[in-house]
């Protein structure tokens, strides 16, 4: 159990289906079967050459452990600034500090259901981050890190989508139409 599991202000925001928050729940309980739509955010980050960072989740992980993700996601606390819980994630678990933060996917939204039959259901607004520095990681969340450029991903999330957490295949098939929405990704800043 990690640092943040053990706090009781350690809270999620309960979500009605038009996203309207209706109370809350602890965090580590929260993820069931019958999990409710909750508040999360996603984050990807890039480096000063266009590479973006994706992690393999812990092992020990309730959800989709040990599967290749995004820079890293997370839950903002009942009345915490959405961009301070980005940068707060991002110290905690990759022990990053984000120089740029802009929306990319604001009103994405997901359910998907894991191999034990465990449920994300979130509202999930998704961020794009810049960093200069390399993640130093925080065992309990991420295990492996790797830079890559956006065709890589691209090529990754179309030959074996299956190696990639939901939420992350389903960002990029939600990426802006009509541009090479990876690539400008990449250089966005």
């Amino acid at each position: 159990m990690s640092t943040a599991d053990q706090d009781p202000a350690d809270l999620v925001v309960l979500l009605a289906d038009d996203a309207r928050p209706v109370g809350t729940a602890p965090r580590a309980d929260v993820h069931t079967d019958r999990t409710p739509l909750h508040l999360a955010f996603s984050c990807h980050v890039t480096d000063g050459s266009g590479r973006l960072l994706l992690t393999r989740r812990a092992l020990n992980k309730r959800t989709w452990p040990g599967v290749w993700t995004n820079a890293f996601c997370g839950h903002p606390r009942p009345g915490e600034d959405p961009q301070v819980a980005v940068h707060r994630y991002a110290e905690y678990e990759l022990g990053l500090r984000l120089d740029h933060l802009e929306p990319l996917l604001p009103d994405f939204r997901y359910r998907a259901v894991d191999a034990s039959g465990i449920v994300e259901h979130e509202v999930c607004p998704v961020w794009l981050a810049h960093t200069t520095s390399d993640p130093s990681l925080n065992r309990d969340e991420a295990v492996e890190a790797r830079w890559v450029t956006p065709q890589e991903l691209r090529t990754t999330a179309e030959v074996a989508p299956w190696a990639l957490s939901p939420w992350l295949v389903l960002q990029l098939d939600e990426l802006p139409a009509g541009r090479s929405a990876l690539d400008q990704v990449g250089q966005a800043v």
